[in-house]
């Protein structure tokens, strides 16, 4: 997916509010906002909203001395949605298709996102998990089901903290033996990191993998070589989150991306409604 106009707002609310959160100087403040701004007026708006993303934020650390200014908010997200687990995991045991009910919920999860939302509270979590129990699914469920059940090996992208501890709930439905769960390999917003994988208690037999980048989604390119090695070899890619789609909706593979539509333009992108509960799998991208 390319940068659009409308993306560029977005860039400067989310650099400034960054900014406040790891500095109380004004100095700094302006200076990241006048690079944003530059920025926005020489880049390249083929590439995908997270490479500026990924830029903005190793700028305000750079300035700050700060390497990983939402690490508290991460631990409070974690905290936050591990309180709401075994509220869920009892809604799957007790589901008729416990399947659909964890992609569900996996996908409801996607509303805790730092990058749209400044914050976000326990009460809007179980507003969304709730409400995902009778949300009309944009996508094909039933591909998805044929996809899992004929993949031996899946690589599941994760998204943000907090939420992957409802990506759990699917990956165990999936089987975490066949699973390798792939997080950002350097701190940016509230995107998991290993430490937030190891905090959602993932099963043990679940192998955990980084992928070099700290990017906001999966640049492909930023990635480490034994990433994607193992985006290149597994037979089912899960991809959760707006970033990831982003990034990776140009693919030229089938991939499952999974995601609530909080952006009017990747729900354009998407041909979806804003606010959709999202399974999608393009088999090749478009721009």
């Amino acid at each position: 997916m390319r940068t659009y106009l409308d993306c560029i707002p977005c860039f400067v609310r989310q650099a400034l509010e960054a900014a406040r959160m790891v500095s109380a100087d004004a100095a700094i403040h302006e200076r990241v906002l006048r690079e944003v701004l530059r920025w926005s007026s020489e880049m390249d708006m083929s590439q995908p909203p997270p490479a500026m993303g990924q830029r903005i934020h190793r700028l305000i650390r750079a300035l700050t001395g700060v390497n990983d200014p939402y690490r508290p908010a991460r631990e409070r997200q974690n905290r936050m949605a591990g309180d709401l687990l075994a509220e869920f995991q009892a809604e799957i045991a007790a589901a008729s298709d416990p399947l659909e009910m964890a992609v569900r919920l996996a996908i409801a999860g996607n509303v805790i996102d730092m990058g749209v939302h400044g914050d976000v509270k326990k009460s809007a979590v179980r507003s969304s998990l709730r409400q995902a129990m009778r949300e009309p699914l944009a996508g094909d469920l039933q591909e998805f089901r044929r996809a899992s059940r004929k993949a031996r090996v899946i690589l599941y992208l994760a998204d943000n903290a907090g939420e992957i501890v409802f990506d759990r709930l699917l990956i165990e439905q999936l089987g975490p033996a066949r699973v390798t769960l792939a997080v950002r390999g350097g701190p940016v917003i509230n995107d998991a990191t290993r430490a937030d994988a190891r905090a959602a208690g993932l099963p043990g037999s679940l192998e955990i993998v980084d992928n070099g980048s700290d990017a906001p989604g999966t640049l492909l390119p930023d990635c480490s070589d034994e990433f994607r090695r193992r985006f290149a070899a597994a037979d089912m890619v899960v991809a959760k989150g707006q970033g990831n789609y982003e990034t990776l909706s140009r693919e030229r593979r089938g991939i499952h991306f999974l995601f609530k539509a909080k952006c009017p333009m990747i729900a354009e992108h998407a041909g979806v409604a804003l606010g959709a509960h999202v399974l999608l799998c393009p088999q090749a991208g478009g721009g």
